[in-house]
Order: C-alpha cells, then sequence, then structure tokens
C-alpha cells in the first residue's frame, strides 16, 4: 500500500533499490547529498547532480535520483534528495513538487509527499533516506531555502565558489529560510546547467498520465481548457448486492481548507461552476454512469485546488467491483485526456483519482493521484484529499 506522507511522517523501506522522483509544475533540477551520522558529506564526491551523477549507491538521472541501499557506504547514515528551481529567479509559491518514491524492481509506489504550500523558497529538502539499525526508513522533511541548492550544500559542508556567510543550520521545526544575500554558486556546477525535463503539457494533444506525473492545462502557453468533465462507470453486479459508485469533488482554498463539496447530494457548486450530473445507483447503462463538469474559468479565486474521488456507497471494495473507470473529458470537445483503471485496484471503499490546482500563473495543473483511502461518501474524503494538496 502506498504511503502518503506529511511532513515529519515517516515510512519504512521495503525495498533495498528505490527511485526518488520529484515532479512540479516548473522544471526542477533533483540532486542528491550523502552525510554521516554527524550531519556532513566526508567530501564534494558526496554531491550527486546532473555534473555528477553517481556516487556509491546512488545514481543521478533526468528522472530522479536512484538509491541502491545495499551499495551504500556504511559509514553514510543519511541521503538527503533536494529540489531546485531551474529559473534562478522564481521560487516555490503555488509551486509545491510532489516526490514519489517507486521500488525499482518492479515500479510500485512506496510513498508520496507532497510540502506544504510554499511561498519564498528557492530549494528544498523534499525527503531522506535514513538508517534504523539494519534497515533504511524514508522520511518526509518539505524544509525550504530562499537561498537556493547553495545554501543548502554549505549547510551540509560542501565548497562552493566565492563563499559568504553561510546560512545557519535550520532547527527541525524552521521549515522556511530567508537569505539576506544572493547565494553563491555551486563550485561543481557548470556555468550552463540543462534544461531538465521540460513541462509536459497539452501542446501535442492528449496525455497518458501515471500515478504521480502532471501535466499543465495550457496549449501555446495559454489556458487550453475552460470545463472539464469528470466520468465514471461501471457495470452492475450480476449477483448480490448493487454496485453504487458515486463520484464527487472537493474545493480547497490555499490553506487546504475545504470550501465545497459536490456529489450526490448536493449536485451544484459555484453558482454553478461546478455541476454534479445526478447520481447512478446501479452503474447500468452504457458510457459514463455519472459525470462532473467543472467550469474552470467560472471558479472563484478562492479555489486553488480540486480533489475528484469515488467512493463505494454500497461499501465494496475496488477489488470486487467489475469493470469500474474514470475519466478526465475536455468538456468542450468531449476529448478524454486521461482514463483511470479502478477494477482490481486496493481492497478499500473509496480512491481519489486525481487533483487539480491553480497555479500563481492562473494556469491549472492536473496529478494523477490514484491514492485509496477507507471511506463511502465524499465525506469521509475531505481529510485524505487535503493531504495530497
Amino acid at each position: 500500500m502506498t504511503a502518503v506522507l506529511t511532513p515529519g511522517g515517516n515510512t519504512p523501506l521495503t525495498s533495498t533499490r528505490v527511485s526518488v522522483e520529484v515532479a512540479a509544475a516548473k522544471l526542477l533540477d533533483v540532486s542528491a547529498l550523502l552525510l554521516t551520522a554527524a550531519g556532513k558529506v566526508r567530501s564534494d564526491n558526496d554531491f550527486i547532480f546532473f555534473n555528477a551523477p553517481t556516487g556509491p549507491g546512488v545514481s543521478y538521472s533526468q528522472t530522479g535520483i536512484a538509491v541502491d541501499t545495499g551499495g551504500v557506504p556504511a559509514e553514510i547514515d543519511k541521503i538527503v534528495i533536494t529540489a531546485s528551481l531551474d529559473d534562478q529567479h522564481a521560487t516555490f509559491a503555488g509551486t509545491e513538487p510532489t516526490a514519489t518514491v517507486k521500488d525499482s524492481t518492479n515500479g510500485t509506489v512506496l510513498a508520496t509527499f507532497t510540502p506544504p504550500r510554499l511561498t519564498t523558497e528557492t530549494a528544498l529538502i523534499v525527503v531522506e533516506l535514513y538508517r534504523r539499525g539494519a534497515e533504511w526508513k524514508l522520511r518526509a522533511v518539505g524544509q525550504g531555502y530562499a537561498s537556493g541548492l547553495a545554501g543548502i550544500a554549505t549547510d551540509f559542508g560542501i565548497s562552493v565558489e566565492e563563499p559568504s556567510a553561510a546560512p545557519a543550520q535550520p532547527e527541525p521545526d524552521d521549515w522556511h529560510l530567508a537569505s539576506p544575500t544572493p547565494a553563491p554558486a555551486l563550485a561543481a556546477v557548470a556555468p550552463a546547467a540543462p534544461a531538465g525535463p521540460a513541462k509536459i503539457t497539452l501542446d501535442k494533444g492528449r496525455v497518458s498520465l501515471t500515478k504521480g506525473s502532471s501535466v499543465s492545462l495550457v496549449k501555446d502557453g495559454k489556458p487550453f481548457l475552460s470545463s472539464v468533465k469528470m466520468g465514471l462507470g461501471w457495470e452492475p453486479a450480476y449477483r448480490g448486492r448493487n454496485v453504487d459508485l458515486d463520484a464527487s469533488v472537493i474545493a480547497f482554498d490555499s490553506h487546504r481548507k475545504e470550501l465545497e463539496k459536490i456529489y450526490f447530494m448536493h449536485l451544484v457548486g459555484f453558482n454553478g461552476a461546478i455541476q454534479h450530473m445526478g447520481d447512478n445507483l446501479t452503474g447500468a447503462g452504457s458510457g459514463d454512469d455519472e459525470v462532473i463538469t467543472v467550469h474552470l474559468q467560472s471558479l472563484p479565486p478562492q479555489v486553488t485546488g480540486l480533489v475528484f474521488t469515488v467512493n463505494s456507497f454500497s461499501g465494496q471494495k475496488f477489488t470486487e467491483i467489475a469493470k469500474a473507470y474514470c475519466r478526465l473529458i475536455d468538456a468542450n470537445t468531449n476529448v478524454e485526456l486521461v482514463r483511470f483503471d479502478l477494477t482490481h485496484a486496493e481492497p478499500r471503499t473509496g480512491v481519489m483519482v486525481c487533483k487539480l490546482i491553480r497555479m500563481n500563473t492562473g494556469e491549472w495543473v492536473m496529478t494523477a493521484l490514484e491514492e485509496y483511502a477507507d471511506a463511502k461518501s465524499a465525506r469521509g474524503m475531505v481529510k485524505p484529499a487535503s493531504k495530497l494538496l
């Protein structure tokens, strides 16, 4: 089962070989630092990034950081995974990245983590892998620096060019640090960093998303989708109780506070900006059995996040339901953007399918979630959904 972590939360690593992918709506540079029990690198060679992509048990690629814990030297106590913005003039405000940790042997997602809403930070310690005796564990951190990657590197003992006063070592609860002076450039970094993977948009049409991946709903640099529909379908039961699935969408503000939930008992929200087309109790009929339409341009500005959910109101777990699916559609053209197969998934009664986040630029970014919960109605999904924003 995938662990959905909050800051400070931890979970055991069930695989010796894992990958850590960090994705956001802006271009990122991801790196890793190998630290001893003293909290410092042994040398600059313990900094793994695009210009020095390999180290003992750790390697860099454009998709993230791969770790083979069996190859990590015994004196290394912790591996810190960082993310910094490719645009040196940008901040993480409104662009909280999501870390996805996978088992490298089979691709299973072990854990995900999205930090709380950020402000002036230009670099983050996202997660850390650390030893507990003979075992390895993962901890969600989300600690921000306004002094860029150089500020993080300096704290952990990496040499920098033209050093100035380094930022003070952060306390455990000090998630957001600011630096009064520009951050120095890393000594090991070449003058021009590679561009890294491009932001995924709708420029080339339909996008196939996997769990944890994102797409910006823009085309040619401009907002492309003014309205979207979530369609839910399943087959009626042939024996036993009928299957009653319910599609819902929960709206949140920038503080992750619930503003409104639109579901079968509350069909219209925000003066018609969100409309539920009605409840289907059995799944009978062809095509989508329940549909929710969202007019993105008509949503009030305080709505910054939408989480689309599906619940088994009749109590069957998703592993017991035949041919259930959920898809996101362009409401103006009826073109399908993404589809999720909900059959033979996890033995639970609720799933958070995807989220839409409004960026400070006004664009909306969709991220595939596929996170399950024990809830039979939208009310029970509010708390777990808020943690995924």
